[in-house]
C-alpha cells in the first residue's frame, strides 16, 4: 500500500508504502500525485517512509518504478528514504550514484532528521558585480541542480550589462555536487557561458580545485588562471588589469 501525507509545501510529498506494494499502487496513487507536484513545482522533493522489504514489491510495482524513475527523471530536487531494513538500505546505496539527485537514506527514528535534511539548503552561488565587468562568482557548499536555475538568469543579466566578461570564480568553500542532475546543470551551464569569458581567474585551495583550472583553460575562451585562497585579492587585480 502506499500512502500520501499532506506537507506544508507544494513541491515536497511524503509517502509511506507498507505490506505488498502493487503496480495499482503506483499507477493510482503515487504516479498522479508526482505529475500534479511536478506540474506545480517543476522540481519535489520527495520523503518516502519504506516500512515494505524487498519481497513486499510485485514485479509490476518494480517495473513501475523504473518506468516512474525514468518518466520524472529531472523532476526529482532531492529524496530522503526512511527504512529499518537493512537490504532496501543497501539497495538504495548502490544505485544512489545513478539518481539525477542527491538520495539520503535515514533509520525510522531519524525521520525528523529526513524531514530537516530535505527542507534545508545544502549549497548556494554567490553572484556579485565587482565593476569593470568582473563578476565573483562564490560556490558554497554541495550544489543541487535547483541551485543552477535560480542563477543562470542572473549571470545572462550581468552578462548583457557588461562589455566584457571577467570571472572570478571561487571554489574555497565549494564541496562538489549532488547527484547527475546537478553535474548536467553545471555542464550545461558551462557551455552556454564558455565562448563568452574573456578572462577568468579559479581561487581555491585544495588540489583537485587546482586541476579545476586545469579543466578550465580547455573549456574557457579566454585567459585562465589558477590563485591559492590567500591570494584572492592578486586574482582581483589581475582581472582588472
Amino acid at each position: 500500500m502506499i500512502e500520501l501525507k499532506e506537507t506544508a509545501r507544494a513541491d515536497m510529498l511524503e509517502i509511506r508504502m507498507s505490506g505488498a506494494i502493487t503496480d495499482e499502487d503506483y499507477r493510482d496513487v503515487l504516479v498522479p500525485a508526482l505529475d500534479k507536484a511536478i506540474e506545480e513545482s517543476e522540481r519535489v522533493r520527495v520523503l518516502v517512509v519504506l516500512e515494505s522489504d524487498m519481497s513486499d514489491f510485485t514485479l509490476g510495482a518494480m517495473m513501475d518504478d523504473a518506468r516512474m524513475g525514468l518518466k520524472h527523471w529531472r523532476g526529482f530536487d532531492r529524496c530522503a528514504v526512511v527504512t529499518g531494513s537493512d537490504a532496501m538500505r543497501r539497495m538504495i546505496k548502490a544505485f544512489w550514484v545513478f539518481m539525477p539527485c542527491p538520495v539520503k537514506v535515514f533509520a525510522p527514528e531519524d525521520i525528523d532528521e529526513a524531514r530537516r535534511w530535505l527542507s534545508e539548503s545544502l549549497g548556494a552561488i554567490h553572484q556579485t558585480d565587482l565593476g569593470g565587468g568582473v563578476l565573483h562568482i562564490q560556490l558554497l557548499g554541495q550544489l543541487d541542480a535547483a541551485v543552477y536555475a535560480e542563477e543562470s538568469a542572473d549571470l545572462d543579466a550581468f552578462i548583457r550589462k557588461n562589455n566584457s566578461f571577467r570571472m572570478l570564480l571561487d571554489i574555497r568553500e565549494f564541496d562538489g555536487w549532488q547527484g547527475l542532475g546537478a553535474i548536467g546543470e553545471h555542464l550545461k551551464l558551462v557551455r552556454n557561458h564558455a565562448g563568452l569569458v574573456d578572462r577568468a581567474a579559479i581561487v581555491g585551495d585544495a588540489g583537485w580545485q587546482r586541476m579545476a583550472a586545469e579543466v578550465g583553460k580547455r573549456v574557457l575562451s579566454g585567459e585562465v588562471r589558477y590563485f591559492p585562497g590567500a591570494e584572492i585579492e592578486a586574482a582581483k587585480s589581475w582581472l582588472a588589469a
